[in-house]
This record gives structure tokens, C-alpha cells and sequence, in this order.
């Protein structure tokens, strides 16, 4: 883990230490390398490896340093549902302490089209959040034909949209918030994990603990990313509806992680807009 706190990259810099070899995307994500659809696909579902399309992302620039993807057990491991982070060879956009990367989802079994989103990954710790659609529009492509170009003309788009994320986390990092405001936050981030009424069993509060003394501090930025680490990795005490105290499970799925970062981009930036 690296633990500095102010990092920023010129023009020319190498932006990451971290890349993955295709041998390392195989072992964390074999969806990317599968052979063919799966068998319920429609007739009109035109199979195209996301290796072929990751291939012509690096060939535009761009190295995957993250990847994983679904573990359902009725699912085909060849189809499931994937996701790849990636980062430009060469970065321009200064950020204090985080990275903007493109985040790369398919799947090989109907249930999703070839998407781009915009990630930003904090190089003090290792969550990633990841952008919502509202504040920066998504990228789909739908398994249609050759769709290989689509997708990496879609990404160089997607990329452009990084200097508006810097201003926009610098916009965040200077919107100081009370202490009721914080609270408020986690109110809502909580609900959005736990929708019942009386479901969760925990304390807002909680999503507030530092793990580390980079998220000390009482902006929206720091607030964000200390409610989004908590409430996605888990291992807070929670009291269960037997009334036995549990401990609150990490997020693994690929569709509830993008949702609930999603939401809480969402939320903070509601708050810097009131």
C-alpha cells in the first residue's frame, strides 16, 4: 500500500507502477479471454472476446491494472459478468492523491452491453470509486457487428471527461462540511445498502472511521471516501435483526459495487451543489 499522501504527475509522467499482464488479466478475470457466447445468447448477438477489445484499448494507449469479475455459482466463469480497470500510458490530469482510470465492463452472456465509465482510483488506499452516469455519462456499445473501434473511440471520449473530474474532486476537497452534514451522509449511504427501515443495525457513524490518517479531515472529499471504503469493504460491527451483533460483509458483486458508488458520487455531489 502506498501511503504518500500528495502525488501529481506531469505531462509526460508514467502514471502507475502496477500493470497487469494479460497472463495476470487471465488468472483474475479468464471471462476476458472466453471462446464463444453463451448458449442463450440471441441469434442477433454478435460474439466478440473482450480481449480483442482490450487489446485495441492498450494499442490506443490505455493499461489494465485491475481486473476481476463475478463469482455466482450457477454462472458459466467463461461468461460472467467483468470488469477491467485500465489507465492512460501517459497521464496529464493532476490529482492530489488519486488516478482517473477507465472502467470496462462486459459480459459474454446477454445480461450486459460493453460499457465505459469513468474511475478514479486513491493511491492511498486501494478502493476505487467509481463515477455515476449523471455526473459523467457512461459509454454502451451493444453486441452488435464489429464493435471494436466503437469501443475505443468511446473510451478516447470517456478520457477527455478526466480533467473535469479533477475539478471536479478539487471542487470537493475545498467544500468543508459539519459535523451534522457528515452524519447526514453516512445517514443516507447506509439506506442505500440497507433499504428497510430497520434493516441495517448500523450505526451511520461508523462509516465514518478513518483507516487511515490520509482521510483525517472534514471535506466532502474526505467524507466520501471514508463512507465508500466502509460501506463497500465491510468488517464494521453491526447489529443483525436476530438481535445478535455481526459483522457487515464485504460488497463482491460487480452490479451492487458500481450502483453504490455510483449513488454516493451522486449524493456528494448534491452536496456541493446545496
Amino acid at each position: 500500500m502506498d501511503t504518500s499522501s500528495h502525488i501529481s504527475f506531469g505531462s509526460h509522467a508514467n502514471a502507475f507502477t502496477g500493470v497487469l499482464s494479460l497472463d495476470a488479466v487471465r488468472e483474475r478475470a479468464p471471462a476476458v479471454f472466453a471462446c464463444s457466447a453463451h448458449e442463450r445468447t440471441s441469434p442477433v448477438y454478435t460474439f466478440i472476446p473482450t480481449e480483442r477489445v482490450l487489446a485495441g484499448l492498450m494499442q490506443a494507449g490505455f493499461v489494465p491494472v485491475d481486473a476481476r469479475q463475478t463469482r455466482a455459482r450457477a454462472a458459466s466463469a467463461q461468461h460472467a459478468r467483468h470488469i477491467v480497470r485500465l489507465r492512460r500510458r501517459c497521464e496529464t490530469v493532476r490529482l492530489r492523491d488519486a488516478l482517473p482510470e477507465l472502467v470496462f465492463l462486459n459480459s459474454h452472456d446477454g445480461t450486459s452491453a460493453y460499457q465505459l465509465r469513468i474511475g478514479i482510483f486513491r493511491v492511498v488506499c486501494t478502493n476505487g470509486l467509481i463515477v455515476s452516469r449523471g455526473a459523467f455519462p457512461s459509454f454502451r456499445v451493444s453486441h452488435r457487428g464489429d464493435v471494436v473501434d466503437q469501443v475505443v473511440t468511446g473510451a478516447l471520449e470517456v478520457a477527455e471527461r478526466f480533467g473535469s473530474l479533477a475539478a471536479q474532486v478539487e471542487r470537493m476537497e475545498q467544500r468543508v462540511m459539519s459535523k451534522d452534514e457528515q452524519i447526514r451522509f453516512a445517514e443516507h449511504a447506509v439506506a442505500l445498502r440497507f433499504p428497510g427501515p430497520s434493516a441495517s443495525g448500523l450505526q451511520p457513524s461508523k462509516l465514518l472511521t478513518c483507516r487511515r490518517i490520509e482521510d483525517l479531515g472534514n471535506d466532502l472529499w474526505s467524507t466520501l471516501n471514508k463512507v465508500q471504503e466502509n460501506l463497500l469493504r465491510g468488517g464494521l460491527t453491526r447489529m443483525a435483526a436476530t438481535g445478535r451483533l455481526t459483522r457487515m460483509r464485504r460488497i463482491t458483486s460487480i452490479r451492487e459495487d458500481i450502483r453504490l458508488n455510483s449513488c454516493l458520487w451522486d449524493f456528494a455531489e448534491e452536496v456541493l451543489a446545496g
